[in-house]
């Protein structure tokens, strides 16, 4: 009887795990732009970034992580861009003019989308990444290149600022319309 060793199976290609995580980097993305075209030209640009310096990700490491980190600093390099144009690019007075949903759940989505555009993005990146995306503190730290605690605090003084932006006490709750809506409003134990 003869025992034949088997040689160990290849490692499964990441780049096949790209498609898992797209969900998650368009709710990222359309969190800090607040513009679904423009969140979705983000992701393009993200994914296209990871697939050309594919060579660059150290395979064991976190993918997750590494593709959200990619997608922050396109986001910054854009509105760095963005700051020294004049022009109406993102649609932003174009959008002005267009009427409000009649529905009482949009309205309130769309205050809340209003209210976390003008958190600074630090805070509004932590928000996102942890309470709607679902992060740990060490993911988003990882992704944003800084301490858990930093996380921690961004989140804390971001939902703080949400709250009293859309005039809310302590007591009061929003009425979410979508499970993202609360992850971001709720004072998670993990997050403070």
């Amino acid at each position: 009887m003869t025992t034949e060793k088997k040689a160990p199976a290849p490692a499964a290609d990441p780049r096949n795990e790209i498609v898992t995580h797209l969900p998650a980097l368009r709710a990222f993305a359309r969190g800090l732009t607040g513009n679904v075209s423009s969140a979705d030209d983000l992701v393009q640009d993200t994914v296209l970034k990871a697939w050309s310096k594919f060579d660059q990700f150290k395979q064991g490491t976190n993918l997750r992580a590494w593709l959200f980190t990619i997608l922050r600093n396109a986001f910054l390099s854009q509105q760095r861009k963005r700051a020294k144009e004049v022009s109406d690019s993102t649609g932003s007075f174009a959008a002005k003019l267009a009427s409000k949903p009649d529905h009482d759940g949009r309205l309130a989505l769309q205050e809340l989308n209003d209210a976390m555009r003008t958190l600074p993005v630090e805070q509004r990146e932590a928000l996102l990444l942890v309470g709607a995306l679902g992060f740990s503190v060490e993911e988003a730290a990882e992704t944003c290149g800084c301490a858990p605690g930093t996380i921690k605090s961004r989140a804390n003084r971001g939902r703080k600022a949400l709250a009293e932006i859309l005039h809310l006490d302590q007591a009061e709750q929003i009425d979410p319309t979508d499970s993202s809506v609360a992850a971001v409003m709720a004072a998670a134990p993990t997050i403070f």
